[in-house]
């Protein structure tokens, strides 16, 4: 055990031992006692015990403390100054959602949509507590998906039939988690009769209240480049756009299109490029209905790269800062424009590394590390949500699930976790706060401040071998705070995840996390709070705000 002895001679717990009060009597192992420690009425104190079990914090709550701090040397050799004055845009509800592809849904939901795989609309839920999720239905698969229309001709580039069953499912799925949907239009058909048939099996099929956007077509620049489907003997790749297909061409057929939807909610340009989107004043011309401008990131890629290439997937390469604030390089012009029509911008497709992924780099713990600091790095950049995708048979996938015997189950994957951190981190109308760090440090750290005035200050430590002491000043008066870590075995750990000392059970059939939730007290040295960061590893410090507030 060590002890440190503030100027006025307190003794300040260093261990995870015992703890110790001011006047050094000794608890019991496991029992808070630090000044100012929030524990629930009626809380044990015995060795170990935790507050409410199994109960996952509200966000943006402090939740209680229930251990004591862990082991750290007395002088940080990382220091993290919070501002006071917020800066940039709140954190819009439902800022976090998911994107599925078209086949996806039912594979996740199940057929019958009177009974709904209730382990999916947990998960959903956990990510956005009291709010209404935004659930993206499209990738590539909208352009492979059709709803037979009169005159309109299937292709072999059809793999999908929106059938009655399918918006019936799809509509009890937005209903049981209050989830808003936009929903993929497939523009390769190139046919306004399949537009408009498409829009109108959703509007009668899932309902308008449910629906956010309609999105014209999956990343239009890679018509000419992608091939639709492979025809005849020979697999003769078709294209379902000449290589005269350029982004004059999009908006004329796009301008067209728009005006058989009438009123309904436009998204677009489902783009991944960059020079499309900063071509965003023709799609407001094109689409005068348009009211979500729409984005698609992968950091890395898993197709057309090779070993040795910046973009090639390996775990060095996700946790480059360039993987996750890097992401809006040379966007936040065209996000500041959207913003001055009025119109929301939205990454409706987001995800570590494209090509569905890679294994060992998109199913580990680094993964947890990257998406926490790239949704950071999202509101930073002033976008107004963000959907990660995925897909049942892809390396990024959140989680596998499966019904046995009338019983659904999940194995949650390690993304999912810093996801959930990140949502605890910054609960709907919560601003970031300035942060200052060392240059070319291995911490990463963001803050914000709730609407209640609660403050949440997230250290990243991206290093596989390196501990660090972080201090942290404290930003107002100087009272405990509350230590939550995200912890893994190892960067490359694909298990063994735990937030706050809770994990899901390796088949959860609740969607929830499970065993007694632990937290640390941490109480002010001298002005600041020290964290003990693990390599690999990421905490939260909450603070409360001043009591009257």
């Amino acid at each position: 055990m060590r002890l440190k002895r503030t100027a006025a001679g307190a003794a300040i717990l260093l261990s995870a031992a015992v703890a110790v009060t001011h006047a050094g009597a000794v608890t019991h192992p496991g029992a808070v006692t630090h000044p100012g420690a929030v524990t629930h009425a009626g809380a044990a104190t015995h060795a170990g015990a935790a507050t409410h079990p199994g109960a996952v914090t509200r966000a943006g709550a402090v939740p209680a403390a229930a251990t004591p701090p862990t082991a750290a040397p007395v002088s940080p050799d990382v220091v993290v100054n919070v501002g006071s004055a917020p800066v940039g845009r709140p954190v819009a509800p439902g800022f976090l959602g998911w994107s599925f592809e078209f086949p996806a849904v039912r594979h996740y939901t199940g057929p019958d949509p009177r009974a709904i795989n209730p382990v999916l609309v947990q998960l959903i839920r956990n990510l956005a507590p009291g709010q209404s999720p935004v659930l993206r239905i499209g990738g590539n698969s909208t352009d492979a998906t059709w709803f037979p229309a009169a005159h309109v001709k299937r292709t072999p580039g059809i793999h999908n039939t929106i059938t009655p069953s399918w918006l019936a499912t799809t509509r009890a799925l937005a209903q049981q988690t209050g989830g808003r949907l936009i929903l993929g239009l497939n523009l390769k058909l190139n046919s306004g009769a399949e537009i408009a048939a498409e829009a109108q099996a959703f509007l009668t099929g899932i309902g308008a209240q449910r629906i956010a956007a309609l999105e014209i077509g999956n990343e239009p620049e890679l018509y000419p480049i992608a091939p639709w489907y492979y025809a005849g003997p020979s697999q003769k790749a078709v294209y379902s756009r000449g290589r005269g297909f350029n982004f004059p061409a999009y908006v004329r057929e796009v301008s067209r299109f728009v005006k058989l939807l009438g009123s309904s909610p436009l998204a677009g340009p489902a783009t991944n490029s960059q020079v499309w989107l900063s071509k965003l004043p023709a799609v407001f011309a094109a689409e005068p209905g348009l009211r979500m401008v729409t984005y698609h990131r992968y950091p890395l890629i898993h197709c057309f790269t090779k070993p040795g290439d910046p973009l090639y997937p390996t775990i060095p390469n996700l946790l480059a800062p360039v993987s996750s604030r890097g992401l809006l390089q040379g966007v936040t012009p065209t996000i500041a424009l959207a913003h001055r029509h009025g119109v929301v911008f939205r990454l409706d497709e987001l995800n570590s590394v494209a090509c569905k992924g890679q294994w060992g780099v998109s199913n580990t713990f680094a993964s947890a590390l990257w998406a926490l600091d790239t949704l950071f790095s999202m509101v930073q950049g002033g976008v107004d949500g963000v959907n990660i995708h995925t897909l049942p048979q892809s390396a990024y996938r959140l989680f596998t699930t499966q019904e046995v015997n009338g019983r659904w189950v999940a194995g949650v994957n390690p993304e999912y976790y810093g996801l959930l951190m990140f949502t605890r981190a910054a609960p709907p109308g919560s601003r970031l706060l300035p942060v200052s760090t060392p240059a070319n440090a291995d911490v990463r750290a963001w803050a914000t401040r709730s609407s209640t005035g609660v403050i949440h200050v997230v250290l990243i430590n991206d290093s596989a071998t390196t501990a660090h002491v972080v201090g942290v000043p404290a930003p107002g008066p100087a009272a405990p705070g509350v230590l939550e870590n995200l912890t893994a075995p190892s960067l490359s750990a694909t298990g063994g995840v735990t937030l706050a000392g809770q994990r899901f059970a390796a088949e959860t059939s609740t969607g929830e996390l499970n065993g007694p939730q632990r937290v640390v007290s941490v109480a002010p040295a001298e002005g600041q709070y020290l964290v003990n960061l693990a390599p690999a590893s990421a905490a939260m410090l909450t603070l409360a705000p001043p009591s009257g507030r």
